[in-house]
């Protein structure tokens, strides 16, 4: 069986998603997740939101506010701040279970508000809005970079394979990534990042010292929120579309999954999560698909129940042993600290 298979195309999957434009998303989101979580405590069950925020800030200021699509870029980031006030001012002086219920409520929130059928002309409703990135396309025409037609991949070492337009994509956003991480590792070696890890362990002692401990998280709060609006803007850039079904609550809780993997409170953990989550999640579509074409496997496909209508579901299946062993085993991550696990939950 195992010589049936075409490893050659298990391990193109694996590599090309690895490093591709849903890792970069998913990187993104956990590192704002991170800033929230993992180094000031704060549970975010909403992440979701903020990258809804983000995308609909540049898609609407296309499609209804006709301000064109940089300066889209701009009002995403201001409705991000936005959202983190109005989540944050409520919710932030009780304890973190509030915030929680309150950013998974806005999160749905948002994506009902912006699928209903009244918002149309300014939200595109379950239409969404589609074809409004084309600027950030012909920067990379005015470069003259990356101009291979869409229809032929670039290829790189045999392993990965990409189209330009994904290309120029992943260029952009894994340079965001790389300034959000650099950002990160400066703030939290700052006197405000140790601020935001005293009021991770202990908030009374904080405040004890002298700590506004409530505008500190505030800061926090609108901070991972901005990065998380920065991956839903990739994100929609990337699929030319904004839909609001993109962003329903399993995007968080898949976003968290990242944030595990890799560790909470250590910079690089969302990037090696992301990798790890997107690079095993196809890498088993595509193994489970090899097994079903496979003439050998019969035996093996009749025991696991596949076919190709269940591959999808399947994968998530066996990576979800994964996740559970993992917990069960090291609980931290692959690089987190146990004792940075233990939050003062207040």
């Amino acid at each position: 069986m195992l010589l049936a298979i075409d490893w050659d195309i298990i391990f193109t999957q694996i590599f090309s998603q690895a490093f591709g434009t849903q890792a970069m998303v998913f990187a993104l989101a956990a590192i704002g997740l991170n800033i929230h979580y993992g180094y000031t405590g704060l549970l975010n069950f909403g992440q979701v939101g903020f990258m809804a925020a983000g995308a609909y800030g540049v898609g609407m200021s296309v499609l209804w506010l006709d301000i064109g699509f940089w300066a889209g870029l701009l009002v995403g980031i201001l409705y991000c701040l936005g959202l983190a006030l109005i989540l944050g001012i409520p919710t932030l002086r009780l304890r973190a279970d509030y915030l929680a219920i309150t950013t998974i409520a806005a999160s749905e929130t948002i994506r009902l508000f912006v699928r209903w059928r009244g918002n149309r002309e300014r939200t595109g409703a379950a239409e969404g809005i589609n074809d409004f990135a084309d600027p950030f396309f012909e920067l990379r025409d005015d470069l003259g970079i990356l101009q291979r037609s869409g229809s032929v991949p670039y290829e790189f070492l045999g392993v990965f394979e990409y189209r330009a337009d994904d290309l120029w994509v992943m260029l952009v956003g894994w340079s965001v990534v790389g300034l959000c991480l650099l950002l990160t590792w400066q703030l939290m070696r700052s006197p405000w990042g140790r601020v935001l890890k005293a009021i991770r362990e202990d908030e009374d002692a904080a405040r004890a010292l002298g700590k506004n401990a409530y505008a500190y998280k505030l800061q926090a709060l609108a901070l991972g929120g901005v990065v998380g609006g920065l991956a839903g803007m990739l994100q929609a850039i990337d699929k030319q579309s904004v839909q609001p079904d993109t962003y329903n609550p399993v995007i968080t809780f898949m976003i968290w999954t990242v944030l595990i993997i890799g560790g909470a409170a250590r910079v690089w953990s969302p990037v090696v999560g992301a990798m790890i989550f997107w690079g095993l999640i196809s890498g088993l579509e595509a193994l489970m698909r090899e097994l079903i074409d496979s003439s050998l496997d019969d035996v093996l496909a009749q025991f696991l129940n596949l076919d190709v209508q269940n591959v999808s579901q399947v994968r998530f299946m066996v990576f979800g042993l994964v996740l559970m062993l993992l917990m069960r085993y090291r609980p931290q991550g692959i690089f987190g600290s146990r004792e940075e696990m233990a939050l003062d939950d207040r």
